[in-house]
């Protein structure tokens, strides 16, 4: 995709200005006003082809603990995503911390254990042995033992008197380690989506951790695919603004100068000129859009269609 330079960017916001430099006090206002201009346009459509990142691979949290103190361990209060299963004949599941990996949630043939110091070996089957067992900070001490982990209703802990809280979530967060960092969540499938055969979507809902999803097809998935927009990185020159080298997306260009120009029109009170100049900006956003429409209106990211099951895309 094309780009420009923020340098270029500043000089033809200079040039339709009139000037050969503005003051220094307006060189930041100008900064102020192109950042401002930027969000705006990343703003106007979900499906900007530069911000689109389709069926990704995310990590889904499937438990957060909390609860525990220093007469435990305190790593045990994190998020954790399933690991596998472990190799026995249960299968059950191993759950792994996200922040400290070695603390992990594992079944020791007879009850749960959140444990602390633990290693793990995959296998050729794709299972996982416990190699090394650990410091089990929390062991379930139901009478009737639970298949799952978010019924256990009592946890004895190593020492202390400390009570674990056991949230089960299905939850796709915001940031994850070596990944663009999510900032609207679009469509979630099961599988990879947009590839050959439909898959599976699911509903969700957004809170101020990610997307929370609803009615997951089977609690062995550690992970799912997301179709999001990614986040926006404003400019972050603050000085040399006519020689940086910043790079500014070739479809928000023209918006962005003539936008800040009459933004800055505007702040000079120059009111009748700033409309004019705005008006400028929106047709040359509005161009931008329409081949945004014409080209999403010919692929199926944006696009579902519903049976009595699911909704699935294609």
């Amino acid at each position: 995709m094309q780009t420009r330079t923020y340098g270029d960017l500043f000089k033809l916001v200079q040039s339709l200005a009139g000037v050969t430099a503005f003051a220094t006090n307006e060189q930041d206002d100008i900064a102020n006003l192109i950042n401002r201009r930027y969000q705006v346009a990343y703003n106007t459509s979900q499906m900007w082809p530069r911000y689109i990142a389709t069926s990704e691979s995310r990590t889904m949290i499937a438990y957060t603990l909390s609860g525990a103190t220093s007469s435990t361990s305190t790593t045990v209060n994190q998020d954790y995503k399933l690991l596998g299963q472990k190799n026995d004949s249960d299968s059950k599941n191993i759950y792994e911390g996200l922040t400290t990996t070695d603390t992990r949630i594992y079944h020791n043939g007879t009850a749960w254990v959140v444990a602390t110091g633990t290693t793990v070996a995959i296998q050729s089957n794709g299972k996982y042995n416990i190699t090394g067992t650990g410091t089990a900070q929390f062991t379930e001490a139901d009478t009737n033992k639970k298949d799952l982990i978010e019924d256990v209703e009592v946890w004895t802990p190593r020492g202390g008197s400390d009570v674990l809280l056991v949230q089960p979530k299905n939850l796709i967060p915001y940031t994850e380690t070596g990944k663009d960092t999510i900032g609207e969540y679009l469509r979630i499938h099961r599988k990879r989506a947009f590839l050959n055969n439909s898959a599976l979507e699911y509903d969700f809902f957004v809170d101020v951790n990610g997307a929370n999803i609803l009615n997951i097809a089977n609690q062995e998935d550690g992970i799912a695919f997301v179709t999001y927009k990614k986040n926006l990185t404003l400019f972050t020159t603050s000085s040399d603004y006519t020689t940086s080298t910043e790079e500014v997306p070739g479809e928000f260009f023209q918006y962005i100068a003539y936008g800040t120009y009459a933004d800055f029109l505007r702040m000079d009170g120059q009111h009748d000129k700033a409309q004019l100049e705005s008006e400028n900006a929106e047709l040359s956003l509005a161009q931008q859009l329409e081949r945004v429409d014409a080209i999403m209106n010919n692929n199926t990211i944006n696009k579902k269609f519903s049976t009595y099951v699911n909704r699935q895309s294609r």
